[in-house]
Parts: structure tokens; C-alpha cells; sequence
């Protein structure tokens, strides 16, 4: 072994090391009350394992040269498993091609360490291209399902149209997180499925999915929002109705599209949604993170929604491979703390934590939003009159 391969090969895993048990999390200072984020990215590109990206063989990498790159992680489905926080993150390599993998953490906060190796999907009658953003639900019938967006080019599309593709929802399931059965992807009279979430009870003895049709693959078109649908099994997921309870709407922060982020977390009130929204800016799409809360009897009545964002992306957040962009696909109740994991600019994790009281607050007592400036107006004038009493 020459001498330049070992000072480099221990200059790596220093740094690595370094990386992922010597950056504690902080929160950071005063917040919005609603949650705290922290200072720090939980995981990054940084932090997949040197033995997945380089050849630690001498005599077949003498420079010791990264063989596979690394591109991004983020995008996590997120789990409580066996007194640990486990996320199962999206990593992009340097080939655009996206594939999961599972990062492990006692905090959940920080020092998130991935397993010795990715996840190996099975595959089914037609080949993934490209698979991303994996939802995780632990159901009542005992099993852990994996959904996630499985991607393939348009059969239709022309020969030289390479970018055109066709999302519908891939299905997975598994006891222990290490054994992956695969399932045959949801079928839907939709063109395209992205986004799709297995709600974590029967309901009516039917399994229930929240699904977000769309014309095309980047465009919603005629997709009509938010959506609940039923299906007898997911060994043959097959639905033919859906029910859209959260719309698109016009100059919201969910104009252009939006879609379901984790599974809703069910609390007294009802359920509570984390949910992603999309509109046009002169700089291209921005994505926000929305709530609304459903009955607890009726998963299909919508019976809160405060007005406007929960969390959008903020100062070095905003920057990235897809910029201006945050997405939550999953969070964790641990009693009555919520971790909250969300990717920003399809480049990072982050985490933000807060509390269910927290939440039970803010989807109830915040205004809804009446869609007019003058409604919102007299949303602000209501609170002054309010708070009256209370000024210094």
C-alpha cells in the first residue's frame, strides 16, 4: 500500500466519521412557536458510506478515486423501529438514478449512521428506471408498507423524446425492514400516480389511499388535488374512484399541484396531514409544505386546513439541485414529540421537531385562508382587535 493511498484513505474516514458523530444538532434560536429546525442537515451526500462510492483496494484504485458518485440524499420515509429513528432516504447517485437506503439514529436529530448496504428493491414484470421518495406506514394488518414512485419512460413517447416518462405508485412491504416483498403497482383510471400514502387503518375493512392523479408527469393538468381511494387488497391494489379532499386552488401556495406527504397522525382532534404545495413563480416552481386535518370517522371530510404554508424553505435551504423546494414523505410520533423529516432542494435532509399539542394548536386556531387580500385583511384586523387588551 503506498503511502499517498493510506493518507488519503484515513483523511477519509476521519473526515466521515467526523461528519457523522461529531455535528450534534442544535436548535436553532426562537422559531415560530409551531416547530423548532435545527442548524444542521441530517444527512447529505457526505455522509453515504465510503465503501459504497470508493474501490478500497490498493492495487485496483492506487489514487484512491471515488468510483460511484453520490449526488444527494434526501426525500425520507421515516419509522420508529426498534427504539431507534430509522429513515429510509432517497440517494441520487451522479447517474440521476435514485434507489434507498436506511440511516439509523438514537437522537433522530443527528449522528444518523446508514446501514452496511442499500436496500436491493425487487423488481417486477416491468423494470423500475428510476424509483424515489418512498413512504413508510406501519398497518394495522401487521405489515410495514414501503410505497414509493416508480418510474419508466413513455413507451409512447417519440424517439427523440428521451425525457418523457411515465410515475405510478411501486409497493413494498416488510416485517423487518430487511426483507422487501415486492407488490404489484397500484392500478388506477389515472394517467400517472405520484405521491400515493396507505392511511395506517382499515377503513370499512378496505385498505385506504390517499393518490394524486395527474395528466403527465410533471403537470397535474386536470389532477384534481389531494385524493382518497379504497381497495379490498394490496396483494392487487386496484381502484377505480377518487375522492379529492384537498383541491387546487388559485393563488394558493397549492395553485399548480400538491400532493400527500407522510401518513396523517391521528389525534383527538382528527387526522393530521403534512401535505406538499406547489405554484408558479417567475423563477419556476415552489414547494411548500401545507397541514389539514380529516375527520376521525370520515377520512374523506376535510374539518380544519389552516391558511397559507407550514414550513417552506429558508435561507441555505433554498439552494440545490431543484432550488426553492422543501418535501416531507415522512415523520415520527415518539409520544407526544413529532420529528418531522423533510428534504430541501432535492439535495439534503433536515429534521424539525415539535409536539402533537402543538399541532392539535395550530390546525385548529389558525385561519383559514378565505382567498381574497381583503379577507386577509380582516383576518389580521380581527387579531388586533383581539390583542387590544394585551399591547405593551
Amino acid at each position: 500500500m503506498n503511502n499517498y493511498f493510506q493518507s488519503r484513505i484515513d483523511a477519509l474516514r476521519k473526515g466521515h466519521e467526523g461528519l457523522i458523530r461529531g455535528q450534534r444538532n442544535k436548535k436553532q434560536t426562537l422559531g415560530n412557536g409551531i416547530y423548532d429546525r435545527y442548524e444542521y442537515p441530517i444527512l447529505t451526500a457526505a455522509h453515504v458510506p465510503l465503501h459504497w462510492r470508493y474501490d478500497l483496494n490498493p492495487k485496483n484504485n492506487p489514487y484512491l478515486m471515488e468510483r460511484i458518485g453520490v449526488n444527494a440524499v434526501f426525500n425520507a420515509g421515516a419509522i420508529k423501529w426498534n427504539d431507534s429513528f430509522v429513515i429510509v432516504a432517497r440517494v441520487e447517485g451522479v447517474d440521476r438514478k435514485s434507489f434507498f437506503a436506511i440511516a439509523e439514529s438514537s437522537s433522530g436529530i443527528d449522528q444518523f449512521r446508514f446501514w452496511d448496504k442499500p436496500i436491493q428493491l425487487p423488481q417486477g414484470d416491468v423494470p423500475d428506471t428510476n424509483v424515489y421518495d418512498m413512504r413508510l406506514v406501519v398497518h394495522e394488518d401487521g405489515w410495514i408498507y414501503g410505497l414509493f414512485c416508480a418510474e419508466r419512460r413513455d413507451p409512447h413517447a417519440s424517439a427523440g423524446d428521451q425525457s418523457a416518462a411515465i410515475a405510478q405508485c411501486g409497493i413494498v412491504r416488510t416485517k423487518d425492514l430487511v426483507h422487501w416483498e415486492r407488490l404489484p403497482d397500484l392500478k388506477s383510471d389515472s394517467a400517472q400516480q405520484r405521491n400515493v400514502v396507505l392511511h395506517p387503518e382499515f377503513v370499512d375493512g378496505m385498505y385506504a389511499l390517499y393518490t394524486r392523479p395527474q395528466d403527465s408527469f410533471i403537470e397535474a393538468g386536470k389532477g384534481g388535488g389531494i385524493a382518497v381511494a379504497y381497495t379490498k387488497s394490496m396483494e392487487r391494489p386496484v381502484v377505480h374512484q377518487e375522492f379529492v379532499i384537498s383541491p387546487k386552488v388559485y393563488h394558493t401556495v397549492y395553485e399548480a399541484k400538491n400532493g400527500q406527504g407522510p401518513a396523517p397522525l391521528k389525534t383527538t382532534v382528527g387526522w393530521i396531514h403534512l401535505a406538499h404545495g406547489v405554484r408558479h413563480t417567475a423563477a419556476g416552481l415552489r414547494y411548500v409544505l401545507y397541514m389539514f386535518v380529516t375527520d376521525l370517522s370520515d377520512i374523506t371530510k376535510v374539518i380544519y386546513k389552516p391558511g397559507g404554508y407550514f414550513l417552506a424553505p429558508q435561507d441555505d435551504e433554498r439552494i440545490g439541485d431543484v432550488s426553492n423546494v422543501v418535501f416531507c414523505n415522512g415523520w415520527i410520533c415518539d409520544g407526544e414529540d413529532v420529528y418531522i423529516y423533510y428534504g430541501s432542494s432535492d439535495t439534503r435532509m433536515h429534521v424539525a421537531t415539535t409536539t402533537l399539542g402543538k399541532l392539535v394548536d395550530y390546525v385548529v386556531n389558525t385561519p383559514e385562508d378565505k382567498l381574497t387580500s381583503a379577507s386577509s385583511v380582516n383576518a389580521i384586523l380581527t387579531l388586533i382587535e383581539q390583542n387590544e387588551a394585551y399591547k405593551q
